[in-house]
């Protein structure tokens, strides 16, 4: 009986360990877990700039922390997080085109699709605009072919 039990008990655990690491997860751009540097994702398509948040209008999303400038951007998120955070993690999207992950800088950003894509810099963002279309095919390849 006691030997039934070990088998029963090793197989959950080989079980609960198979699946923590067969999980997918994607890494997100993060510094001391705060997204996006501290600007609010809501501002971007609200506003349609780059706005700073505010710890006071704090929420966790993917174990992330995004900042909001107003508690109403906040509670915009909350009802569909996945449609404010950015593509790829956060990351740089042009970066993401060519294979790595980029830091960004938070002013330089579109919205194609209604989806919000930041990048490394200004600069980096007219690459990036030049050859858009392609650009988010080779990124969205390379990010969900990630390992």
């Amino acid at each position: 009986m006691k030997k039934q039990i070990l088998i029963l008990m090793l197989s959950v655990l080989s079980a609960a360990s198979f699946a923590q690491t067969s999980k997918s997860a994607k890494p997100i751009n993060t510094q001391n877990s705060i997204a996006i540097q501290g600007y609010d994702p809501v501002a971007y398509f609200e506003n349609g700039k780059a706005t700073k948040g505010n710890k006071e209008f704090a929420a966790t999303y993917e174990d992330a922390i995004y900042y909001f400038s107003t508690e109403n951007n906040k509670v915009t998120f909350l009802k569909n997080p996945s449609q404010y955070v950015p593509q790829f993690g956060g990351y740089c999207a042009y970066g993401m085109s060519e294979g790595h992950e980029a830091s960004i800088q938070p002013e330089a950003f579109t919205i194609v699709d209604n989806k919000l894509y930041l990048n490394n810099s200004l600069k980096v963002k007219e690459l990036w605009v030049k050859d858009q279309a392609s650009r988010i095919q080779k990124a969205n390849e390379n990010w969900y072919n990630k390992k």
